[in-house]
């Protein structure tokens, strides 16, 4: 059998958007897929402290922060944040013209209380329409001890900037001051409807599609043993890069253009059903 790196986003992918678990259909299948002597890694936007919680059901390592920190086994083999005058700068175009935002540490998210609360009213408006990376935040918020408030943030290094913007017009000097050094990674804010716009700053530096390549490196694999699976705008550089690309079939259509094959929705165990398909398990 041929041995695969096998990369899972988590939300919306491996985890259903705005809960904390994997369905069991999903945590067999990784447990399986490893015993079968294939290696499987999470593959997040999320940084350090939230991807802690998931590591636990048994990986071989994981792709942090959209890139930018990167372990496989106990070794870190890759470590970019922004370096303070960018995070500082963003930070500060983004509240002066507001966008509200968050700012991810390896070991902690710090966010303000209008986030929180403009993210429960829209849930509470329109049930079931927030896209997996609105949901993952609104369920960060509530949980309580995911985000700190902004005004405990001390100056840690930070990956990555979340936002929410009310227009494109709010969110155009920060783009033109930082969009040849930071993506601006945007997507649909509700599933259906009118919204505003939420995206993440990634480094130029770094991707998903990148930290899975150091890894393979790293282990001496090539990027074709790869099988990548994702649901959203943001997975888009980790599934390019895959041997085989699966989108989840509650993913954006624009990863599903992307994509080599679709699998069955998080809810509806895509993942263990894409698993046996391919063999792995």
């Amino acid at each position: 059998m041929e041995k695969r790196l096998i990369f899972l986003d988590i939300d919306g992918t491996l985890i259903e958007p705005g809960r904390m678990e994997p369905p069991a259909s999903a945590v067999d299948a990784v447990r399986k897929a490893r015993a079968n002597g294939h290696k499987v890694f999470l593959c997040t936007g999320r940084n350090y402290k939230m991807t802690a919680p998931v590591l636990h059901y048994g990986f071989d390592g994981y792709v942090s922060s959209a890139g930018g920190y990167v372990v496989c086994g106990d070794q870190v083999i890759f470590d970019c944040p922004m370096e303070k005058a960018q995070s500082d700068g963003l930070r500060a175009i983004l509240e002066a013209n507001g966008v509200e935002c968050t700012l991810e540490a390896r070991d902690a998210t710090f966010g303000g209380t209008q986030m929180m609360e403009r993210l429960s009213a829209y849930q509470k408006s329109r049930p079931g329409s927030l896209n997996s990376e609105l949901e993952r935040w609104r369920q960060a918020f509530a949980d309580g001890m995911l985000v700190r408030p902004l005004s405990e943030y001390q100056g840690q290094p930070i990956y990555k900037i979340c936002y929410i913007a009310e227009n494109a017009e709010a969110l155009a000097p920060a783009k033109a001051a930082y969009g040849d050094q930071f993506v601006f990674c945007e997507q649909t804010t509700f599933s259906r409807g009118p919204g505003v716009i939420n995206g993440e700053l990634i480094n130029r530096k770094f991707n998903k599609g990148e930290g899975i390549r150091r890894i393979c490196d790293h282990l001496g694999m090539t990027l074709a043993s790869v099988v990548a699976f994702g649901d959203s705008e943001n997975d888009l550089e980790m599934t390019d890069v895959a041997g085989i690309s699966y989108c989840m079939a509650n993913g954006s259509d624009a990863l599903k253009a992307r994509c080599d094959r679709i699998c069955p929705a998080v809810t509806e165990d895509g993942i263990a059903r894409a698993f046996g398909e391919l063999g792995l398990i």
